[in-house]
């Protein structure tokens, strides 16, 4: 069974919403991120959150649109994408780790040694 389990991707039109859930499987995770890869691209940081939701970190450019939230009691982390764009379609990924929260660590792929398969997300014109 994989530690964390991504899903409700689909496809929607330019505009509409998504929510997707990572199912976190394994105990004491702390940091949760999301990323995303789109095809011929590198994988890339979407957003996070620490084991207690009080602190987040955004990509940039995906502030106020996308927003992650954390619920312990059902092992769940989620991301709310809004007003979604054509060049949001991704395969998203939520990942986890089990370090202290560091900013300038949170957004890098490699200090998250637990992945899960990812869910596709295709946003049409």
């Amino acid at each position: 069974q994989e530690p964390l389990a991504e899903t409700g991707g689909g496809l929607v039109q330019a505009g509409d919403s998504l929510r997707l859930s990572c199912e976190i499987r394994t105990l004491s995770v702390h940091n949760v991120a999301w990323f995303r890869q789109a095809p011929g691209n590198e994988r890339d940081f979407v957003t996070a959150i620490n084991w207690s939701g009080t602190r987040t970190y955004y990509e940039e450019s995906l502030k106020g649109r996308f927003t992650i939230s954390r619920d312990n009691a059902k092992n769940i982390v989620s991301l709310q994408m809004s007003s979604l764009k054509p060049e949001d379609t991704a395969v998203y990924y939520c990942a986890a780790n089990f370090a202290d929260w560091r900013v300038e660590n949170v957004k890098v792929s490699s200090e998250y040694p637990l992945w899960g398969q990812g869910t596709q997300v295709t946003v049409s014109s």
